[in-house]
């Protein structure tokens, strides 16, 4: 693990709070020169904390009215099914999400429509249907409090 200290800290909590800041924006906060700061910047991506930079859209304008959460259950033994289940999750754009958990279930997934109709397809038309799928289980969310933000960061070492 990479140690971060309070500037690294600082340049991460920045970029997920505004993954379009500019270098030079981001050492004026900081108080790094340019040059520093874009250094530190590129460490933390080459060492890979930095995931991804994505641009964060808003579902409503592109016509997605519907979230939900759903849970799977997996027929016992469906270890057979378990690479081609999670190779067609991983192909629906509709599914943002998708969970191994404990429980009384084995998969939890978010999944986005554009409205109750286009979630009834996804659920009883393409999850259903998949291989060892023994239940599928919706929890229709009716208002988003908080939404995905950034991580917990830890505390700068003193």
């Amino acid at each position: 693990m990479l140690k971060l200290d309070s500037i690294d800290l600082r340049i991460l909590a920045l970029l997920q709070e505004n993954g379009r800041m500019s270098n030079l924006e981001m050492a004026e906060v900081i108080g790094l020169s340019p040059a520093q700061c874009s250094r530190r910047h590129h460490r933390l991506d080459e060492c890979g904390v930095i995931a991804q930079y994505e641009a964060r859209l808003r579902p409503a304008a592109l016509g997605l009215q519907v979230t939900a959460f759903v849970h799977i259950g997996m027929e016992r033994g469906h270890m057979r099914d378990l690479k081609l289940f999670r190779q067609t999750l991983a192909r629906m754009p509709e599914v943002l999400e998708c969970h191994s958990v404990t429980g009384d279930f084995d998969y939890v997934l978010k999944v986005i429509a554009r409205d109750l109709e286009g979630l009834n397809v996804i659920l009883t038309g393409r999850l259903v249907a998949l291989p060892g799928v023994n239940f599928v289980k919706s929890l229709v969310c009716l208002e988003e409090i908080k939404p995905r933000s950034g991580l917990p960061l830890p505390q700068p070492p003193s």
